[in-house]
C-alpha cells in the first residue's frame, strides 16, 4: 500500500527528519516555532527618514470633501433615466454593458456599478416595505 504525501507516517517522518537536520526545534512556548519566525518589516522602515510632512488640508476644504471622501456624485436627470431602463431590463450589470453606459454617459464603471448596488437595496427595500 502506498502512503500518501500527507499520511501520519510522512508527517512523522518529515518531522523527525528535520528536527535531526537542525530544522524544526520545539522553544518551549508551545508555538510550534512560531517564535522563531520574523515579520516582514513594514514598508516605512525601509524608506529613508528625511520625508516630506504630509500636506494640511485647511478646515473648510476638509469639510468640503468630508474627511477625506470623494464628493457624491450628481447625476443629471438623462444619467438617472438611462440607469433606470437598464435597470428595468436587468437588475445585475454585465461588464460590456457597464462599459457601453460608463462611455455613453460619461461616468466611470465604478460609478454605474456603485449605483446598480445602490438600486438593488433601493428596490429591495421598496419590496419589503409592500408587503
Amino acid at each position: 500500500m502506498e502512503k500518501g504525501r500527507f499520511s501520519v507516517e510522512w508527517l512523522a517522518q518529515s518531522s523527525r527528519a528535520g528536527t535531526a537536520a537542525g530544522g524544526r526545534r520545539g522553544n518551549g512556548s508551545g508555538t510550534c516555532g512560531a517564535a522563531h519566525v520574523t515579520p516582514p518589516q513594514p514598508a516605512s522602515r525601509s524608506r529613508p527618514a528625511a520625508r516630506a510632512a504630509p500636506r494640511r488640508i485647511g478646515p473648510a476644504r476638509e469639510a468640503e470633501a468630508g474627511g477625506g471622501a470623494r464628493p457624491r456624485t450628481k447625476f443629471s436627470a438623462v444619467q438617472l433615466q438611462e440607469l433606470e431602463r437598464s435597470f428595468r431590463e436587468q437588475r445585475y450589470i454585465g461588464v460590456s454593458e457597464k462599459k457601453r453606459l460608463a462611455a455613453e454617459l460619461d461616468l466611470s464603471q465604478s460609478q454605474i456599478k456603485t449605483w446598480f448596488q445602490n438600486r438593488r437595496m433601493k428596490f429591495k427595500r421598496e419590496t419589503q416595505d409592500a408587503r
